[in-house]
């Protein structure tokens, strides 16, 4: 099957979404932006940016492949509220003949502080077979020209980072009986 090849895009370096409001069914009982909301507003702004290398709805249906998420690291750097407004831009970190790694900054809209980031890996699937498999040589192409773009950027400090908790803030179990029993023992003294 022949498809026709588009001409090359124009990617901005980084891409940045259109401007996205925070719902009112998406605060949470603490007064904030739920986190599972912030997962919705990066995805709508990786389908914007998708869409630029030709990775829509239409190439879904008509080529029968699509890409899904095989990981998410998001932080959550600061709240957001009802009716807050976001913008989301993306950087194309790496990529091969299946794979994309990428990172988004959502920031207020208005005011430009960092709200989240989010590092991501997606993988190409055959939506027949629900296999990993390569992008064809058109939309590959496309990429190609994204990362040429986004490579003059500086790579995220954050790019790899693990989670966890460092030793100096770490509180072992015994530490805490230990410094407990000296607090009763105190208190019982005066």
């Amino acid at each position: 099957m022949k498809h026709d090849m588009r001409a090359p895009a124009l990617f901005f370096a980084p891409f940045v979404s259109s401007a996205m409001r925070v719902e009112p069914q998406w605060i949470d009982y603490n007064g904030h932006l739920n986190m599972a909301y912030y997962h919705v507003l990066f995805d709508r702004a990786v389908d914007e940016v998708f869409s630029l290398v030709g990775l829509t709805r239409d190439y879904v249906e008509t080529r029968h492949a699509s890409t899904f998420a095989a990981e998410c690291h998001i932080l959550y750097k600061r709240e957001l509220t009802e009716g807050d407004t976001v913008r989301i831009t993306a950087q194309l970190i790496a990529f091969d003949d299946k794979r994309l790694h990428y990172y988004l900054e959502m920031r207020h809209a208005n005011e430009g502080w960092l709200a989240a980031t989010s590092e991501n890996l997606s993988l190409h699937v055959d939506m027949v077979h629900r296999k990993v498999t390569p992008f064809p040589a058109d939309i590959l192409a496309n990429i190609a020209l994204m990362k040429a773009a986004h490579s003059m950027m500086p790579l995220p400090a954050t790019i790899g980072r693990i989670i966890g908790m460092p030793r100096k803030s770490a509180i072992r179990v015994e530490e805490t009986a230990e410094e407990r029993e000296t607090e009763t023992v105190t208190q019982t003294r005066h």
